[in-house]
């Protein structure tokens, strides 16, 4: 029993070794190696919930542990890529450091999910791990298209978009949560939808479709709320 109590916490630490290990890349210089870990940390973050609620071992101390891996691996990490990929832009110091507020806001939003009992079968806010993949993956996704690869040479647009969505973090708006109550297609069919259109754009596009995939996610979701308020 004992033994089997640990194993979601030691999935959770590996969430957490991942992310460390991709900031390890990062500083090297190695910006796409930081999506790579973050996919990573995020399969992880699925794998230790599901080993607990599998074996019936969730405690409170796993559920402290989740959200301090996730800090480091979707805070932090993508905090230093997207300050890599503006450090790489501009010439004036100081403008990085603008970008370092996807870390604080991700702290912000892990505390806040953990306190908020509204979030049971959506969430209300960018979730951390969305968040990580989009930032992520814009470098592939600008090696796919040139107009964004242009804006990706501006720290003025790598900032606004570090900003925009630390806000949306933390944003008092509810987003589809891949939680099934039931099966039934009338009742989960944005949720469906949500999974083919992430089927259709990783097997298109590779990782470059991740961006597009979460800003489809955000207007899915907003689309889903006209539709269906609470």
């Amino acid at each position: 029993m004992k033994i089997k109590s640990h194993i979601p916490n030691a999935v959770t630490l590996m969430n957490a070794l991942s992310g460390v290990i991709g900031i390890i890349w990062v500083l090297k210089g190695d910006i796409q190696s930081g999506a790579y870990f973050i996919i990573l940390a995020a399969i992880f973050d699925f794998f230790d919930g599901f080993a607990a609620r599998i074996l019936k071992v969730q405690s409170d101390i796993g559920k402290q542990l989740d959200s301090l891996a996730d800090l480091i691996s979707f805070g932090v990490l993508p905090g230093f890529v997207i300050f890599k990929i503006c450090e790489s832009s501009t010439s004036v110091p100081w403008l990085p450091y603008l970008t370092l507020i996807i870390p604080l806001f991700s702290a912000l939003r892990l505390a806040k999910f953990n306190l908020d009992t509204r979030q049971s079968d959506r969430f209300i806010g960018l979730p951390t791990p969305a968040n990580a993949l989009f930032m992520s993956t814009l470098p592939f996704l600008a090696a796919d298209w040139e107009l964004l690869a242009s804006w990706l040479h501006s720290p003025f647009f790598i900032i606004a978009v570090a900003w925009l969505f630390s806000i949306l973090l933390l944003a008092e708006l509810p987003l589809i949560a891949l939680k099934f109550k039931s099966y039934d297609f009338a009742a989960n069919k944005f949720r469906y939808l949500l999974i083919g259109l992430g089927v259709a754009l990783l097997a298109i596009f590779g990782l470059s479709g991740i961006p597009i995939l979460i800003v489809s996610y955000l207007v899915l979701s907003v689309i889903e709320n006209r539709i269906q308020p609470e």
